[in-house]
């Protein structure tokens, strides 16, 4: 009934689009910070007609956050647009989305591709791991990172809607711990999250402001498709982002982060199973408690030889990444 019900609102949408919008042009290319496998450097990004950067000032009204936040979502993204690097191409989907996979070359560290449509031209950032990297690390960010509520739905919606880049409480130990874990830039880093690629550059913004690691988002598209009225349940994506990030780096063994407040020791548990021996470490924050499944999760992590910390922060975390032990631990 969902799939059918899928289909029917795409068509309807389709059709729509033909009747009473103007073809569009590819104006702006809206890069995504990409990675790489040990093949590929994989350029992300989205195609639209027109994009106005939202910029937050000290002191403005929560009233102003909500629009800047609101217009966030009013994309004008362009399907079916060819999109080139050299001699490698890829088309955009139906909500204006392309994926490029590019020659590595024995790449490493920061690569910067250049992306072109027939009228428009953008860089894509790309992060390949470097060879002297020891770990990789995954985070969720929801309340992981920074507080957001996401437990309760209406306090999630309050400071998602009414805050700003300027006003977004990341929390200052996990701060520390990212810096820590990515050691110089060493290590690769990766964020994972349930929120919409929308709110990429929200999130850079942030990060950029508190001293998180610049690094590659899996994000969530929460448009209408013909399979789907909303791509995945939150565990369903933050496990196949996982997966793929795991297979991309077949050489690295991993640290996942995240809270107990969106059952991300379920989703961890589940990702130890599917990748045996690939996981070190997992690092939970405490968020709104931790209910009887996630706590037999907890136990589950620790069964298949993963060394977990779960506590109000990271500070034990922390000391055991100064003291080198992680990288001692074995999986």
């Amino acid at each position: 009934m969902k799939l059918r019900l899928a289909r029917l609102l795409t068509r309807i949408e389709r059709r729509l689009e033909r009747l009473f919008i103007t073809p569009k042009e590819a104006k702006v290319i809206a890069a995504y910070i990409g990675y790489a496998t040990p093949e590929h450097l994989i350029a992300r990004g989205r195609v639209l007609a027109s994009h106005k950067a939202e910029v937050a000032v000290d002191g403005q009204s929560r009233w102003v956050n909500l629009r800047q936040i609101l217009r966030m979502f009013l994309t004008d993204e362009v399907a079916d647009v060819t999109v080139t690097s050299g001699d490698i191409s890829a088309q955009t989907d139906e909500e204006g989305y392309f994926t490029l996979l590019l020659p590595r070359d024995g790449a490493s560290d920061w690569v910067d591709v250049t992306v072109k449509t027939a009228s428009a031209t953008g860089i894509c950032p790309v992060r390949a791991a470097r060879p002297d990297a020891e770990v990789a690390v995954i985070s969720d960010i929801d309340d992981t990172m920074m507080a957001t509520g996401a437990w309760s739905i209406w306090r999630n919606l309050w400071i998602s809607l009414t805050g700003n880049a300027l006003t977004r409480h990341v929390f200052p130990d996990a701060v520390e711990l990212m810096q820590e874990l990515a050691g110089d830039d060493r290590n690769p880093v990766y964020f994972v999250s349930s929120s919409p690629w929308n709110f990429h550059e929200f999130l850079q913004a942030i990060f950029a402001r508190t001293g998180l690691p610049r690094a590659p988002m899996f994000l969530r598209d929460y448009g209408i498709s013909e399979t789907q009225l909303i791509t995945g349940t939150h565990g369903d994506h933050k496990g196949a982002a996982i997966d793929v990030i795991l297979a991309a780096h077949p050489d690295l063994p991993f640290v996942l982060i995240g809270d107990t407040g969106q059952h991300d020791p379920i989703v961890y548990a589940d990702a130890a199973e599917r990748n045996p021996g690939r996981i070190r470490q997992v690092i939970l924050r405490s968020a709104g408690g931790i209910g009887p499944e996630d706590a037999r999760e907890v136990e589950h992590l620790k069964a298949l030889g993963v060394h977990v910390h779960m506590g109000d922060d990271y500070a034990d975390a922390i000391a055991e990444i100064k003291a080198g032990r992680i990288t001692d631990m074995q999986a």
